[in-house]
């Protein structure tokens, strides 16, 4: 099991890595990848088809800003869940780059997560669907946050 992140650009490292923090500590491993479907689209095909390649349980983190076309590209033909988590910091940004995310053709699946903690966690739960030791760790992270209530 496994999360890829395909990142539109260098400068989202960070926050990938905000996320990526957050899946180890459920004890996921991940991978970061930077692949700009605008500017090098043949290199997100070869990613994609190295990920669908991939037999192990995963779930396809993407980070874009602007112009997200990346999300579906990678959501339009990989077999694996794809989340969207674009690194919007600003408000006059959140329009804009929000919807580049949300708009997506038929056929093309891919959810939007803005919170970064809600993205890693969301990917985890879907990994835990079938890891009867990550829904366990889920079930106690639930109760933990519960406890503080």
């Amino acid at each position: 099991m496994k999360v890829t992140f395909l990142l539109g650009s260098k400068s989202d490292e960070g926050y990938a890595q905000k996320i990526a923090d957050l899946l180890s500590e459920f004890g996921v491993p991940s991978e970061i990848i930077v692949s700009s479907a605008h500017k090098v689209p043949e290199k997100v095909v070869e990613h994609i088809a190295n990920i669908n390649a991939d037999p192990q349980p995963q779930v396809v983190i993407t980070v874009v800003g602007m112009s997200n076309g990346l999300g579906g590209v990678v959501a339009g033909s990989c077999i694996h869940p794809v989340v969207n988590c674009p690194p919007i910091e600003k408000l006059d940004e959140y329009m804009v780059d929000l919807h580049s995310s949300l708009r997506m053709p038929s056929d093309v699946p891919v959810m939007t997560v803005l919170n970064p903690k809600n993205a890693a966690l969301a990917a985890v739960k879907i990994l835990a669907e079938t890891d009867e030791g990550l829904q366990q760790k889920v079930r106690d992270r639930i109760a933990d946050v519960k406890a503080k209530y």
